[in-house]
């Protein structure tokens, strides 16, 4: 029952935190926000019971190579976004969804050792950043308010997304469980909430930070991966949040210091 309640309960609660947060400090903040381990957590966490340390510990590593889809599938959400045949989120979301299993299901035919999945994340992240880059407008349209029934919404559409992941990768062994574990869930709801509400500039705005975000998740896959086995599920955990929660902490007052010497922007509901 309480794994049930926190596949239920916490990935939804960040996402409605993000987006409060997207309204009052822009999107770049929720989508850092959104890119905590909030879902590869509880299922890496949920593993460690079910199998122990050793399972964990490998399907981590094999999260780190999910990280190379999570980077895949913001590039190829915010570049769909601006195209005119294609940036309607009906449409960009799935295309977005399929570009990313398709790179998580070849990545878990090919495991790597933890060091090796490290760089490869981190690599595809910084090529992230920078294809996004060229996406930046120093401009980022206000929207109107949005209606009630908006954070509601979000917070069912993640909770859906999440328990019917994790009900179907307990079912498929460590090496595709960790590559599915980064699944862009929570992303997946503030990108399509960015772009429905604010257009694609602002989805650009929410992904550009959701891969600022993925330096913390990538120490947070790489800790379970290597400290798992020699210091048991607990430790490894705690360590890994520890690290994660410092590394996005920093990030998010880096967001914030060029913010605060600006105008302060206008409610303009993240879309996380």
């Amino acid at each position: 029952m309480p794994i049930l309640i926190l596949k239920l309960l916490l990935a939804p609660a960040l996402v409605v935190a993000s987006s409060l947060a997207g309204r009052r400090w822009g999107p770049g903040l929720a989508g850092t926000l959104v890119a905590l381990p909030i879902v590869a957590g509880p299922i890496l966490g949920i593993t460690c019971l079910e199998h122990g340390p050793g399972f964990v510990a490998r399907a981590a590593g094999a999260s780190l190579l999910g990280l190379v889809s999570l980077a895949l599938f913001t590039v190829v959400f915010a570049l769909l976004a601006r195209m005119p045949r294609t940036g309607r989120w009906a449409v960009t979301l799935p295309l977005a969804w399929a570009a990313c299993l398709v790179a998580d299901l070849v990545l878990s035919l090919v495991p790597v050792p933890a060091p090796v999945a490290l760089c490869l994340s981190l690599a595809a992240t910084a090529c992230g950043v920078k294809a996004l880059a060229r996406t930046s407008t120093d401009h980022v349209p206000a929207v109107p308010p949005p209606p009630r029934w908006d954070l509601p919404a979000r917070a069912a559409a993640t909770a859906l997304l999440v328990t019917a992941l994790t009900t179907a990768a307990a079912q498929l062994g460590p090496d595709l469980t960790g590559v599915l574990a980064p699944f862009p869930i929570g992303t997946s709801v503030v990108a399509t909430f960015a772009l429905a509400q604010g257009g694609p500039a602002v989805a650009a705005a929410t992904l550009r930070g959701v891969l600022r975000g993925l330096w913390g998740f990538a120490a947070f896959c790489f800790l379970v991966a290597v400290l798992a086995e020699p210091l048991g599920g607990g430790a490894a955990f705690g360590t890994a949040v520890a690290c994660t929660l410092a590394l996005q902490l920093g990030l998010g007052r880096l967001q914030t210091k060029p913010a605060a010497r600006q105008a302060p922007c206008q409610d303009f509901h993240s879309a996380a």
